[in-house]
């Protein structure tokens, strides 16, 4: 069978462990990848001198798909934030976030299942900030919404619910307040809705739908939106399901993919066997379905799911169980066999 390539960083902090866990598992599955190695973040920055290195950037413009473990940006040294950096280099343009109930994980909700489709590449993560007086008691940040980048991030929401025949798009803004900006969002998810007819489609403000996600998340299937809300509810619905220990995430452009877990590097638990590598699992799941192996990213997401609820002992500690990361890689190993 032929492999694809795909660009592997495993990060800083729990990084190299919890991409061990998933790289296993997926060789188990007989996911047919061939992974490239790479730098970045902050162990990139001691051996290189910079967090995203030349060559991981020539790497995945080559090969067009990355898997990505969780970044340390250095702190101090002027250095932007490689995630996003990454993001604005390779136009990727939407971010999706899905956050399913998983069967066995506590929660005060069940049933969710909602995907959010978050706008990559502009509004205030643009970069263009600066003081405006001497003193450095007043700064100011510019956002940039237009309408190609809308305009595609609300289409992928679109034809991703159509394609997984999901029912309803929900397009979150601030239009009442941000008139021009969110305006402007809002605007082009209206017209666009008229191309969809058999997709259920209402706006929603920002503020209104964070309370409607804790008192019903179970109202919202795909919800589409702009960078700095995105980057908000997308946390947000990753608690409604236990957290981002147990959400993935994939970055799509036009022509690249990178696919990552959200989370932190929490180098207070690395190398001690407690990190849990599901998030970055389930984004790799994402990966095979990007890359045609939608089968095989159900079957090991099956497995997934059988070992949560059945094999709490081989589980990690932020979900109830008291096994390592290795044990619960091993566990996912046997469910597959």
């Amino acid at each position: 069978m032929k492999k694809t390539p795909v660009v592997l960083i495993e990060g800083d902090g729990i990084g190299p462990e919890i991409t061990r866990a998933v790289l296993k598992i997926l060789e188990a599955a007989g996911a047919p990848l061939e992974w490239i190695p790479a730098q970045a973040g902050l162990a990139a920055a001691e051996a290189c001198g910079t967090p995203l290195p030349d060559a991981t950037i020539d790497a995945i413009r080559r090969h067009a798909l990355a898997l990505k473990g969780p970044l340390t940006t250095p702190v101090g040294t002027g250095f932007r934030s490689v995630n996003v950096t990454l993001r604005q280099t390779f136009d990727l343009y939407a971010n999706i976030r899905p956050a399913r109930s998983i069967p066995g994980i506590k929660t005060p909700f069940d049933g969710v299942d909602l995907v959010i489709f978050r706008e990559n590449t502009q509004g205030f993560y643009i970069g263009q900030e600066h003081w405006i007086n001497e003193a450095h008691t007043e700064a100011q940040s510019t956002g940039l919404v237009t309408k190609v980048s809308s305009d595609r991030v609300i289409r992928a929401a679109f034809d991703y619910a159509r394609t997984k025949k999901r029912k309803k798009v929900t397009l979150v803004h601030k239009a009442n307040i941000l008139k021009l900006t969110t305006g402007l969002f809002l605007d082009c998810g209206r017209a666009i809705a008229k191309e969809y007819p058999d997709i259920s489609f209402e706006d929603m403000i920002v503020d209104n739908t964070a309370m409607q996600m804790v008192i019903n998340p179970r109202h919202f299937d795909i919800m589409v939106t702009t960078n700095l809300f995105g980057d908000i509810l997308s946390d947000l619905a990753s608690g409604l399901v236990g957290g981002l220990g147990l959400t993935g995430s994939a970055n799509l452009g036009t022509h690249c993919a990178i696919f990552e877990a959200v989370h932190g590097s929490a180098p207070d638990i690395a190398g001690q066997g407690k990190a849990d590598p599901t998030a970055l699992l389930f984004s790799a799941l994402m990966l095979l379905e990007h890359i045609g192996e939608g089968s095989r990213a159900e079957k090991i997401h099956r497995a997934v799911l059988h070992v949560i609820a059945t094999r709490r002992e081989a589980c990690t500690s932020d979900i109830g169980g008291t096994g390592s990361t290795s044990e619960f890689a091993d566990a996912v190993v046997a469910a597959l066999a």
